[in-house]
């Protein structure tokens, strides 16, 4: 995950700082709770979840899959993502994302995110800013579907490929060291979901790589799908 793959209960049992007149953290199973809540609210169900911590467990990232009626004709499967901070670095929030069944890759949604700072009245706000978030979720996720088979339709040239992978890189999605990796994954797919020359296969090269750093993942995600979306166009 890009931290400490840790378990819910190792999570929960972390106390929280002493809040101060500006500075109000919530615990991390605070957060946890919370969507929970809202996931039970919106009829979905968790199938799977993962946790991470970092930074001497000052930094939370989470992630439900949370199942639906229509899953089993899907190639991805629904995940929110949950993060948490004690250490004022960023706040406390959900996002809607997805994860490939076949091989795991994640990416997340840029379409909807639910913050909130940790300051006066975090506690008494944060509820209803997750609740909203996870009801709009839905609709995400039906964008996601629609770009999913987007990428699909359309098939990308060599030389495509590779102004792509460069544009990653002056975007800022990924640091030079990575250009071989992307392309080894895109050249040589792991699976044979992903032989078709297509951006869904390009896509996955690039998740495949960014897997394993789930605390950069959201940010790496926004930039692929707005340079993924504006080739497809």
């Amino acid at each position: 995950m890009g931290a400490h793959r840790v378990s819910e209960e190792t999570v929960r049992a972390l106390g929280v700082p002493n809040a101060t007149a500006t500075h109000r953290p919530i615990a991390h199973r605070d957060l946890i709770d919370l969507v929970l809540a809202a996931v039970e609210r919106n009829n979905l169900q968790v199938t799977a979840q993962a946790h991470g911590l970092t930074h001497g467990s000052s930094r939370y990232f989470g992630l439900l899959n949370v199942g639906h009626q229509d899953d089993a004709t899907k190639e991805w499967t629904r995940v929110i993502g949950m993060r948490n901070a004690h250490d004022k670095r960023f706040a406390a929030g959900v996002v809607a994302g997805s994860q490939v069944l076949v091989c795991d890759n994640l990416c997340f949604s840029g379409e909807i995110e639910a913050v909130r700072k940790h300051t006066v009245n975090i506690s008494a706000e944060l509820p209803g800013i997750i609740n909203r978030a996870i009801g709009k979720m839905g609709e995400v996720w039906q964008q996601h579907a629609d770009r999913v088979d987007r990428y699909k339709g359309c098939e990308i040239s060599d030389p495509n490929v590779h102004h792509v992978v460069i544009r990653a890189v002056d975007r800022g999605a990924m640091a030079n060291s990575y250009i071989p990796k992307v392309l080894e994954a895109y050249r040589e797919p792991p699976h044979e979901a992903f032989r078709p020359r297509t951006v869904w296969s390009l896509h996955n090269a690039f998740t495949e790589v960014f897997k394993e750093r789930v605390d950069l993942l959201e940010e790496r995600s926004c930039i692929m799908h707005e340079i993924l979306d504006d080739f497809v166009r």
